[in-house]
């Protein structure tokens, strides 16, 4: 009888601290839940204004994103969908700074839908409201410890969906300050995402802030203050119907473009690689997007160009869709070649944990090696040249570099000037920085007869290049 008293007790102080720390998380969600109104908020609609940001889009490698100002905001949430619909106008840059893309935008509408059947990282953004994760951990086992952040005291609520951790801060008024997750980026491993809330206000019997601030990264991606809020709202969730439907976030399948003997343009909509034959060995252009994207260029390359590796990677700037296939193409064994600013960047940003998407270079054990570029490089194995340059005093980023092989008079760039085509997004920088593109072919001396953008559905001939920037060809 002493030995089976014993076992229980045993398991009874196991057991006890997981058990007492979800009861004291109920109990602060439900204080929480009763001060801000949300046991019976179905729906909510708010609006406002203030300022928008551009994700990985820094005018210099591990700089702020470009800050947009935005003159309208209104968001509407359904949570038993659970969806929402968030209609924004945005406008010039806004002076406060962040950088620019060198992308002139003047009252541009944007729709951005979460919808039920997403998958959780879209959804997070609804998780992390205020009540959004209020209603998320009351559903799941929380737990909660008490925490003194900033010489503040808070209870600090955690819950896990699937493999997410969702952390948010409650301060001694019941109200949720702040909310916290991570999720999985092809370029940064662990994405933290932050949401800072403040000045909460009564609106028709729901509390709800008046500001919100939203961080990816390290920084901003919203900044709104809200002047109206609409509890159980009647709102209606439904993308525009679209002829045809739109490429999802992986894009298209590749297909291939001779370009030239031995040079592959490779298409994967919405960005592109171009695969150029050594006598040993392969070169790439550019690594767009993400591991599994990265992998389908790598493996078309390897059809047109068969029994030869991958030895070098060029990387045309640092730009998160330019860069999340990098470490793909290191775990393949390439080189990677980038200017010499990205260098610092890439070996704290592509290096972050990876707890959530182990990848294939994880995997492998392997390490990234890269080779640098300050204002040009050459790549020949004494048959065929591939000169790799900076575009100086580009507005688009620091760092941004080209791509020229002389005997075929194609140029390699990203971002500068993309030819519209089917399923790929219009012309993304104005006719100032595709002047710029050109001061540069001029200032080089380069013969250059045809484009490939990255961004594109066909070779261009550079002819395009000088009529939209209003030049004529020398």
């Amino acid at each position: 009888m002493t030995t089976r008293i014993s076992i229980a007790f045993g398991i009874f102080l196991a057991l006890s601290p997981a058990s007492s720390a979800a009861q004291d998380a109920n109990a602060i969600l439900s204080a929480a839940a009763k001060t801000l109104g949300a046991d019976n908020l179905r729906t909510i609609q708010y609006s406002g204004s203030g300022s928008t940001f551009v994700f990985a889009q820094a005018a210099t490698p591990g700089g702020p994103w470009p800050r947009f100002s935005m003159k309208t905001y209104t968001r509407e949430i359904d949570f038993g969908a659970p969806a929402s619909h968030v209609q924004l106008v945005r406008t010039s840059v806004d002076k406060r700074g962040g950088g620019g893309t060198g992308l002139p935008i003047v009252d541009q509408m944007q729709n951005q839908f979460i919808l039920p059947n997403a998958p959780w990282v879209q959804q997070v953004d609804i998780w992390i409201t205020p009540v959004g994760f209020l209603k998320a951990a009351m559903k799941h086992t929380a737990t909660a410890k008490r925490q003194k952040v900033n010489g503040k005291n808070y209870d600090v609520v955690s819950f896990m969906d699937t493999k997410y951790t969702v952390r948010g801060y409650i301060d001694n008024q019941s109200l949720v300050d702040r909310v916290e997750t991570w999720i999985e980026h092809p370029a940064v491993g662990d994405l933290l995402i932050e949401a800072d809330y403040s000045g909460y206000k009564d609106f028709g019997g729901v509390k709800y802030p008046t500001r919100i601030v939203q961080s990816q990264g390290g920084f901003p991606v919203l900044d709104l203050t809200i002047n109206d809020v609409r509890p159980n709202a009647s709102v209606t969730i439904q993308p525009p119907q679209r002829g045809g439907g739109a490429a999802g976030a992986q894009g298209p399948g590749v297909r291939s473009i001779k370009a030239a003997a031995g040079i592959f343009y490779i298409i994967g909509g919405p960005n592109n690689s171009v695969a150029v034959e050594f006598r040993d060995y392969i070169v790439m252009l550019e690594a767009p997007q993400n591991g599994e994207r990265a992998a389908a260029f790598i493996a078309e390359a390897k059809k047109q160009i068969p029994n030869k590796p991958v030895k070098y990677l060029v990387n045309t700037h640092h730009h998160f869709d330019h860069s999340g296939g990098i470490r793909a193409f290191a775990a393949e064994g390439a080189t990677i070649i980038t200017h010499k600013i990205n260098k610092p960047y890439y070996e704290r940003a592509l290096m972050g944990p990876r707890t959530l998407d182990p990848d294939a270079l994880l995997k492998s054990g392997k390490k990234i090696v890269y080779e640098t570029v300050t204002d040009k490089k050459v790549l020949t194995d004494g048959n065929r040249t591939i000169e790799v340059h900076l575009i100086k005093d580009t507005p688009h980023t620091d760092g941004s570099v080209m791509a020229y092989l002389p005997k075929e008079k194609l140029l390699v760039e990203a971002d500068i000037f993309d030819s519209p085509g089917p399923g790929v997004p219009a012309i993304t920088e104005g006719p100032k920085t595709a002047g710029n593109l050109i001061d540069n072919i001029e200032r080089l001396k380069l013969d250059v007869e045809r484009l490939l953008p990255i961004h594109a559905s066909d070779v261009v001939p550079v002819s395009e290049l000088y009529k939209f920037a209003g030049r004529t060809t020398n």
